[in-house]
């Protein structure tokens, strides 16, 4: 009995999109696979194994009609990756311009990732590039050539053989249908690779004032924070934060992830992007708050509902820190 050969689709969204919207495209994309899993904050993926007989149509045609009826229903521009797995689907679509589709032949792996560089891999930070780099190891390609006992010296047993399964393209993964995860997510991407410090402090306070807005306008509260840094080599860091308490209150949000972000240690990073993501959302009503004798908490938040009142009647634009204000 023969294995059916697996066709992964990965699709970049280019667009920034609500909660709302993300589901809608998670229900549209389900109109051509059931095998649909979400990757926020703005990418799907696709199984399109059991629906290319019933669309009767190749691979790469299937990812050009979901491409369509993103464009045609929504409006949204995407570029695509599409292989034999997830990691695969995921890096041929980071190495697809704007509206473009790289197709990866299951023929056609070891080629495609040998003159890779070793930061296309998933899951390769700095550190570990740094280690690699001082051992000449600069593609993929080499990365398969080394000897498995030298790479173990390097990292250790474990993460020696997934760098050498991933070098090689495996990834056994499914895709596992789901709908949005029950987060939000705030994003910015830089017009230009950014080192400033400062320019990194104002860009995490707005994403945090953005997602506590978020937060009370749909009337929920966040119990955690992830703060996730893309760098110019297209490597990221991310960091998770409890928070003592679940809020929807902007300075304290803004106080966990200024509080991550200094834990980074940048300084000098050229960072392309950030992004913040609330977990673990609950009703409003279903908040607690430490009690505090400090007149200044209450002041603080009946001034942050009256700035929400300002907004929803003038625009997001129309109370803003003074941090973020433009110079």
């Amino acid at each position: 009995m023969s294995i059916r050969q697996r066709h992964i689709a990965h699709l970049h969204l280019h667009a920034s999109l609500t909660g709302d919207q993300y589901g809608d495209i998670i229900e549209l994309m389900c109109g051509i696979t059931p095998h649909v899993q979400a990757v926020p904050p703005n990418a799907v993926q696709l199984d399109l194994t059991s629906a290319l007989r019933y669309f009767d149509l190749s691979p790469y045609d299937v990812v050009q009609l979901a491409k369509l009826r993103l464009k045609g229903l929504y409006g949204i521009d995407s570029s695509a990756g599409l292989a034999g797995n997830r990691m695969l689907a995921a890096m041929a679509a980071d190495a697809s311009a704007p509206g473009d589709t790289t197709w990866v032949p299951a023929g056609q792996v070891a080629d495609w990732l040998y003159p890779r560089p070793v930061t296309a891999l998933p899951g390769i930070g700095r550190a570990t590039t740094e280690t690699l780099n001082r051992y000449g190891l600069h593609t993929i390609g080499q990365l398969i050539d080394l000897p498995a006992g030298t790479l173990q010296r390097l990292f250790g047993a474990g993460p020696a053989r997934l760098l050498a399964e991933r070098a090689r393209g495996h990834d056994p993964r499914p895709v596992v249908p789901s709908e949005p995860a029950g987060h939000l997510v705030a994003d910015l991407v830089l017009e230009r690779d950014c080192l400033d410090p400062v320019q990194h402090h104002r860009a995490v306070l707005g994403l945090a004032d953005r997602i506590g807005q978020r937060l009370r306008g749909e009337s929920r509260i966040a119990g955690r924070l992830t703060l996730t840094v893309r760098y110019a080599d297209r490597s990221s860091t991310t960091r998770t934060r409890t928070l003592p308490e679940p809020t929807s209150h902007s300075p304290h949000l803004a106080a966990a992830a200024l509080g991550l972000l200094a834990g980074l240690g940048l300084q000098r990073a050229r960072v392309r992007a950030f992004a913040i993501r609330a977990d673990d959302l609950l009703p409003a009503g279903n908040a607690y708050r430490q009690l505090s004798l400090d007149p200044g908490d209450a002041r603080a938040r009946a001034a942050e509902a009256a700035a929400d009142r300002a907004r929803r009647r003038f625009g997001a634009e129309a109370v803003r820190p003074a941090t973020l204000a433009d110079r």
